[in-house]
């Protein structure tokens, strides 16, 4: 009896230490982060959707019950569970908010955005997280970025996806405007989805980036893209990116200032193209903190 006791008060104590370390390290996530600010919550008390959206989205975030050498963090979407390795010195290794409201967005309307089958490309797939929730809900899918987060996406993809995924993604480099007539032939690309989360900033090369969606836009493709607006320099970029593409917004989240936009090419007659410029473009990624 005296031993039933002992070990039933060393599984509680473990037990108490696991949650602690959990709500720990969950408030470290830039969204928790986020949601706790005073302002944050007072300038969204009244938009209780919001709120609850959210929330829900929070829940689908786990953390491990110890700490590890190496920075994880679990999701649930799709009917898996999803383990990302992350890196607290490079943007472009950190799940960021916006992927998730991303990844929710394509699990909760799979009906509407029915990705089976369908050929997708992400481009600024940091971590790889959106690219593997559309790989588990069954599309082909090319996740994309600059060639140094590329062993970081790739072992994640491969990770989360192997033995699971209907088709098994493909991992390839892509720089905002750089040799994409070479990589990403017009001939050969037929997309349906471009998926991009995050990927506007204040950088110097909105305008590469201008060009890679128009290059990768065929007349029937859809791109879900979710931007959190920070400054200016990005409302700009969508009244340049809406002299392209027909700009619809699909959902809004206050309290995170983050929209959720679904766009598709204009006709060739009422669209104004930007033009290419001819020297080559410096590689940048689309990532920045809250």
């Amino acid at each position: 009896m005296i031993l039933f006791n002992l070990l039933e008060t060393q599984l509680t104590r473990e037990h108490s230490f696991q949650e602690m370390i959990k709500k720990a390290s969950i408030y470290r996530h830039p969204l928790a982060n986020h949601l706790m600010d005073p302002e944050v919550q007072k300038e969204s008390g009244e938009d209780g959707d919001d709120r609850t959206v959210v929330a829900e989205i929070m829940r689908r975030c786990f953390v491990p019950a110890f700490v590890t050498t190496i920075p994880w963090e679990g999701f649930h979407f799709a009917g898996h569970e999803i383990r990302i390795n992350e890196a607290t010195d490079c943007y472009g290794a950190v799940v960021w908010p916006s992927a998730l409201v991303l990844c929710y967005f394509l699990e909760t309307n799979v009906k509407q955005y029915n990705l089976v089958d369908k050929n997708v490309i992400e481009i600024g797939a940091g971590t790889g997280l959106v690219s593997i929730v559309a790989s588990l809900l069954g599309a082909h899918v090319t996740a994309t970025d600059l060639p140094e987060l590329l062993g970081n996406l790739q072992y994640n993809i491969s990770r989360n996806t192997k033995t699971k995924a209907k088709h098994l993604p493909q991992v390839k480099e892509l720089s905002w405007g750089v040799a994409l007539d070479k990589n990403f032939p017009r001939a050969s690309i037929n997309f349906d989805y471009i998926l991009a989360a995050d990927v506007v900033y204040a950088h110097p090369f909105l305008e590469e980036l201008l060009v890679t969606f128009d290059h990768l836009c065929k007349e029937t493709t859809v791109i879900l893209w979710v931007m959190k607006f920070r400054l200016e320099k990005e409302n700009k970029f969508v009244d340049r990116f809406e002299q392209l593409f027909d700009l619809e917004e699909i959902s809004s989240f206050p309290s995170l200032n983050i929209k959720l936009y679904k766009a598709m090419r204009k006709n060739q007659k009422s669209a104004c193209y930007p033009q290419r410029r001819m020297w080559k473009a410096k590689p940048i990624s689309g990532r920045l903190l809250l």
